[in-house]
């Protein structure tokens, strides 16, 4: 399939993400939360439930707290007065900013993240500014050692998936957001291990940056996630690989 994109090293930056659990049980039952008050309790009707209630799974979120966050979509306990907000900015340089947030206290959030800007050369950017820039996709990583392209193209491209992208040493498989759960379905009962499955805001083009530009990039995305209301933050910068090096 076509073209070389940089979502790898946009995941290499994710897993140092990753590495900071104190927060991730908080942004996890909030995935919980959200999903239940928009599609039901049950994960077996509810295909976004179903996803959260897997990544909650695999950060060790313990079943109580599970349960309690499904009891807290639906309305059966208290604490489901969360609010999903999108909002939008620029980073060093232009870089263009999706930020993911789910909130009790929306002027709280937004002046935070307005700070969050300021301190780490971004700012806010209007409603509409970046957000046709991107589109809402199913994402798989695959490193090639668990995958080749034509496994992939042969159970990923059957069960719908768009695209299958080289990325040097890793592969990327992309699908329609209706699509994502099947495809999904498709490499679990094919027993094809991913690094990561989830649905993401991928960028239409991707913005190079040099190596200082990457530094403070990512720097910024580190801390909005930091921020408690903050779940994913997506870019459309293009990271030379040696910005890695200079990371702690």
């Amino acid at each position: 399939m076509a073209g070389h994109s940089k979502w790898a090293n946009i995941q290499h930056r994710k897993g140092r993400q990753d590495a900071k659990k104190a927060k991730f049980f908080t942004k996890a039952a909030k995935d919980i939360i959200l999903a239940a008050k928009a599609g039901g309790g049950n994960p077996e009707d509810n295909s976004t439930l179903r996803l959260a209630i897997q990544k909650a799974k695999a950060v060790n979120l313990p079943k109580d707290k599970i349960e309690n966050a499904i009891k807290k979509g639906t309305g059966e306990l208290a604490g489901g007065d969360i609010a999903e907000v999108m909002y939008e900015g620029y980073g060093p340089n232009g870089v263009a900013l999706l930020i993911d947030a789910a909130t009790d206290n929306k002027n709280r959030t937004v002046a935070e993240i307005r700070h969050i800007l300021n301190k780490n050369n971004g700012s806010m950017g209007e409603a509409g500014s970046v957000a046709w820039m991107f589109n809402k996709k199913g994402v798989f990583i695959f490193s090639k050692e668990n995958a080749t392209e034509d496994a992939l193209m042969e159970v990923g491209l059957e069960a719908g998936a768009e695209d299958i992208i080289d990325d040097g040493d890793s592969f990327t498989v992309q699908t329609a957001l209706g699509d994502f759960m099947v495809v999904k379905e498709a490499f679990d009962a094919a027993e094809m291990v991913y690094e990561s499955a989830e649905v993401s805001q991928v960028p239409d083009t991707m913005l190079e940056v040099d190596k200082d530009t990457g530094l403070k990039v990512i720097r910024l995305m580190d801390a909005l996630e930091d921020n408690e209301d903050v779940q994913k933050v997506y870019v459309n910068a293009d990271f030379p690989d040696d910005v890695f090096d200079d990371l702690d």
